[in-house]
């Protein structure tokens, strides 16, 4: 292990882009941020500017680096983790973009997904790449911009079309071109990707008439896939480590051994199991490739909620009842339950164990004398009762009981809601020290690619336990909320036309 060397971690998020610098035992030397803006062009749409994203990239790669007061030679590489399924179509003689990315919140191809369906292609969807039929993949965004931009058209007829998830704009932008790839993992989440063959499936590329010119060349998650051009921060520096955020995340938790889960708190709330070297087949969640090392495929089971943190982001910024989240958290302390409210996070459609892209958000038993206390800790409540049921649907899926969940993202910052997780679930919530593990994750994949680190066992000791939170509820209460939250659930579906 070389002291002084430090990996340059690029988290690029639904929200913000951020950039977080690494020394060599895995502590945070640095780090920048900045928010960009989202899209809303009609209900159920959600856009970002991928040329905001690079920009607001760039910005926080040179702040972490001016924070960390080191040059960019003292950098052995940079990774990139990313917001998964969100696509990119763009002009290959210009790196320009020809339209707004699609975010993978985004509900515009339910219909789309009602004629795969219709076709009788759900079973081949979930057999080849794991997933099931859902708006949230890349696939059918990519089919919307060949059918709805005419410059899709024009640009695949003469090759010059390229559509690629945020990882591989990134590694195409900070490497002006050279490098056109995307690791296993993001090809994984596209619903075009064959997970055991680890190839793009003609079948679905010619269903959803998708060219395959306009894809990446796909490479293992910790390999050189190109060089970040001297531009950026002042010599080239080799980009090594590639993964989607909950990936990345899971290989940040020190997840490396079959059975061990870890939850994610983002924008969404994401579930993921190591299942070891073979894909678990599954009805409700999702099979996918955790990550690609020196050859070996290790696969996960996920469970995907797509609306967390963004919750308490809409009581701040669209209800504007508090200013801070950690204001949701105080004011949900001060109430000893609901009041009987409850809240149901389908923004944008109920995700597994449902998958109901017409789900819509609900709010629930109010009465006269519901305060905001109460609706705050009716979403905090929300964003556990959504995760005990993809841990429920996991153990079911997996025929497995846990013991233990890794906790990382910024709703794990709460207190309340890591403790009324550990209630409503009754088992052991482990926050670590650093909570910044899904670019930990990939960063850590980067420095085993050019020896930073020389094993995963290194890697693990590494992780470091910040708090414990252990159940402390009653099992009659546990019954009542799990309930209460699952008639809610009910009244949430199907609610959009």
């Amino acid at each position: 292990m070389t002291i002084g060397k430090y990996i340059l971690s690029i988290d690029q998020g639904t929200t913000s882009s951020r950039a977080v610098l690494f020394d060599s035992l895995g502590g945070i030397a640095g780090m920048g941020q900045k928010e960009f803006r989202q899209i809303y062009p009609q209900p159920g749409y959600v856009e970002h500017d991928a040329v905001q994203i690079l920009q607001t990239t760039l910005y926080a790669m040179r702040q972490a680096v001016q924070s960390a007061g080191i040059t960019a030679a003292d950098i052995a590489a940079i990774s990139i983790t990313n917001q998964r399924e969100t696509t990119v179509a763009w002009d290959a003689d210009t790196g320009i973009p020809i339209c707004n990315a699609i975010v993978w919140q985004c509900r515009r191809t339910a219909p789309a997904c009602e004629r795969l369906r219709a076709a009788g292609l759900g079973g081949y969807i979930k057999d080849t790449t794991g997933l099931l039929i859902d708006p949230y993949f890349s696939g059918t965004k990519m089919q919307w911009v060949m059918e709805n931009v005419p410059a899709a058209r024009e640009l695949a007829k003469k090759g010059r079309l390229r559509f690629g998830t945020i990882d591989c704009w990134l590694c195409y932008s900070l490497t002006e071109g050279r490098a056109f790839v995307t690791d296993v993992s993001n090809a994984s989440r596209t619903m075009l990707f064959d997970i055991r063959r680890q190839c793009w499936d003609e079948t679905l590329l010619r269903q959803l008439g998708i060219p395959q010119s306009a894809l990446p060349q796909v490479v293992e998650c910790g390999q050189v896939a190109g060089y970040c051009g001297p531009d950026v921060l002042g010599r080239e520096i080799p980009i090594a480590g590639m993964a989607g955020d909950q990936h990345a995340a899971l290989f940040g938790q020190c997840c490396f051994e079959k059975g061990m889960v870890k939850n994610t708190y983002g924008t969404g709330c994401f579930v993921l199991m190591n299942t070891g070297d073979v894909p678990v087949p599954s009805q409700g969640l999702l099979t996918t490739v955790a990550w690609k090392l020196n050859g070996k495929t290790t696969y996960a089971l996920e469970g995907s909620a797509f609306n967390a943190g963004s919750a308490i982001q809409w009581l701040r910024d669209e209800l504007e009842i508090i200013k801070t989240p950690q204001e949701a958290d105080q004011l949900a302390e001060t109430v000893e339950d609901t009041g009987g409210v409850s809240f149901v996070p389908a923004f944008t459609g109920l995700g597994a164990p449902y998958w109901d892209m017409y789900a819509r958000g609900a709010l629930l038993g109010i009465t006269r004398g519901t305060r905001r206390a109460h609706l705050c800790r009716a979403v905090l409540e929300s964003i556990a009762l959504e995760s005990y049921d993809l841990v429920k649907a996991m153990e079911q899926e997996a025929g497995a009981s846990m013991t233990e969940l890794r906790v990382d993202g910024g709703a794990s910052r709460s207190r309340f809601l890591m403790q009324y997780q550990a209630d409503v679930l009754d088992v052991r919530v482990c926050r670590p020290q650093c909570l910044e593990t899904t670019a930990l994750g990939s960063a850590m994949m980067a420095g085993l690619t050019v020896g930073l680190w020389s094993s995963p066992e290194e890697l693990s000791g590494l992780w470091r336990e910040d708090q414990v939170f252990c159940p402390e509820c009653a099992e009659e209460r546990r019954a009542e909320d799990v309930a209460r939250w699952h008639k809610a659930v009910e009244r949430s579906k199907s609610w959009a036309d």
